[in-house]
């Protein structure tokens, strides 16, 4: 997946999870408070605090961009800050367009500073630099490719190897198969001693005689 259609679906994720979060806190919050009035446990309030707990960890993923985390950020906050901006200056929102469950839950999540605590940790998570790139190239090892295969030009593990293609004649010179060795000039192991000066050789093929 590339960069840029990472932060597409991030932005998506942006403007979708968090308000599907909030109101299943608020929801599910409500239904926890009005079952404990009754000593009985609300289940279903519940699971929808532990699934808009599991979506708020969707958001602050590593692989999810982070312009999703981003926004959910900022509304959390949004929502965090109202509470306290009613208590000062008055309703900023008509009660009369809030269903009464709706308000008791964001009430109760919003003066707990709630709200406040998913905002922060939605922006934080989304100020490490490394969510911001894209993901890296896979790392090569030197003289291999993908998935082990060994490059061509590069060097395979059997570095000493012989090649087989040429065999070593007999003076050291690399020679093939193909070229027989030559028999006219034999190797020399030493220096011989030169026949034309110096010491005569004993002919052997006269008998022996006496002086």
């Amino acid at each position: 997946m590339s960069n840029g259609v990472r932060h597409v679906l991030g932005v998506v994720a942006g403007i979708v999870l968090p308000p599907l979060i909030a109101v299943m806190l608020m929801y599910g919050v409500t239904e926890v408070n009005r079952s404990f009035h009754n000593f009985v446990i609300s289940w279903t309030g519940l699971a929808l605090i532990a699934a808009a707990g599991a979506l708020v960890a969707v958001l602050a993923a590593s692989r999810m961009s982070p312009i999703a985390s981003l926004l959910g950020g900022i509304m959390f906050v949004v929502l965090g800050v109202l509470p306290f901006i009613e208590i000062m200056s008055g309703p900023v929102v008509p009660d009369a367009l809030i269903p009464g469950w709706v308000r008791n839950g964001y009430l109760t999540l919003g003066l707990t500073g709630v709200f406040l605590l998913l905002g922060f940790v939605l922006l934080v998570s989304s100020a490490f630099p490394s969510r911001w790139r894209g993901p890296r190239p896979a790392a090569l090892t030197p003289g291999y490719g993908p998935r082990g295969q060994v490059s061509q030009g590069q060097g395979s593990p059997d570095h000493g190897a012989p090649q087989y293609g040429a065999s070593q004649g007999y003076g050291g010179s690399s020679s093939s198969y193909g070229s027989s060795p030559s028999y006219g000039s034999a190797p020399s192991y030493g220096s011989s001693p030169s026949y034309g000066q110096g010491q005569v050789p004993d002919d052997t093929t006269r008998p022996m005689h006496r002086d």
